[in-house]
């Protein structure tokens, strides 16, 4: 059950998502929460750099695995703008951070760019059960997949001109 605490989290992932489009890249956010609520990571996407390994997703699974223990990782959840791709999904089971929530699905994303005439990802597009062993997996919450859906239609429509 998605709660109030947990829509905040995925605002400012959500917002991060924002931030990334406004420095010229993917918009993607995520945000790491300890078990009492504390903030402990946030990111956003970076590969418009040339390097398609640094999603947010993947950066707080590399944190993770230096700064938590492995008690502490199982009992974090992870906020997304976007379901996990299968990378960051694998790299979330490998360090065995607990619970996702995310704003909108790796569907979604799908269709959106679909709707707007972009090619398909080299990476097969994967539901994180398909990727985890009994993933915790919330979402998506249809008020914050708007918000998604309209930070893709902007990125992807400024990059086409």
């Amino acid at each position: 059950m998605i709660t109030d605490k947990d829509i905040q989290h995925l605002q400012r992932a959500v917002a991060l998502a924002e931030i990334a489009l406004e420095a010229g890249d993917h918009p993607f956010g995520s945000v790491l929460v300890s078990e009492s609520g504390e903030v402990l990571m946030e990111d956003h996407n970076r590969v418009s750099d040339g390097d398609h390994t640094r999603h947010p997703e993947f950066e707080i699974a590399r944190y993770a695995a230096n700064h938590l223990t492995p008690e502490e990782r199982k009992k974090a959840t992870v906020y997304t703008s976007g379901e996990h791709c299968p990378m960051c999904a694998a790299a979330h089971g490998w360090v065995g951070l607990g619970r996702i929530v995310y704003a909108s699905s790796s569907q979604q994303l799908v269709e959106w760019l679909t709707e707007l005439g972009v090619a398909n990802s080299p990476v097969k597009n994967l539901p994180i059960q398909d990727v985890i062993h009994d993933a915790i997996v919330e979402g998506p919450v249809p008020e914050l997949a708007e918000q998604v859906k309209q930070l893709q239609i902007r990125f992807h429509t400024k990059n086409k001109a």
